[in-house]
């Protein structure tokens, strides 16, 4: 089933983002988890590097122009339950964010934006 709209979208500062990262550390993932303070953000990991199961949904596997496979977008369950109603779209604003998120080094962090579906 073709969806016009897409569960998760990125904007072209995290495009950018995404290449740089991609050429240090290679294929990437993002997880947003849902937990307090960073835990809300999306982390962003080397491909397998953070163990998804049961408890987690895979929400999109991104094409980036530049990156030749895709980014997969994994969120909590229990988050997804309360967002399943939005559009994701992934951004960078500067700041410092989580230490275990790969940009944290760049003093930027991402940052999910969120728009109703069909708004």
């Amino acid at each position: 089933m073709y969806e016009e709209t897409p569960r998760v979208e990125l904007t072209p500062a995290a495009t950018d983002l995404l290449r740089r990262l991609r050429a240090t550390h290679g294929p990437l993932m993002f997880h947003q988890s849902g937990g307090c303070c960073d835990g809300s953000a999306p982390m962003c990991y080397p491909e397998g590097e953070f163990r998804t199961g049961g408890s987690d949904v895979l929400l999109a596997e991104l094409q980036v122009d530049g990156v030749p496979e895709p980014v997969t977008f994994w969120m909590s369950r229990s988050q997804y339950e309360v967002w399943s109603h939005t559009r994701l779209i992934v951004d960078v604003v500067a700041g410092r964010g989580s230490g275990f998120s790969l940009e944290a080094p760049e003093g930027v962090r991402f940052l999910t934006r969120s728009r109703v579906v069909g708004a």
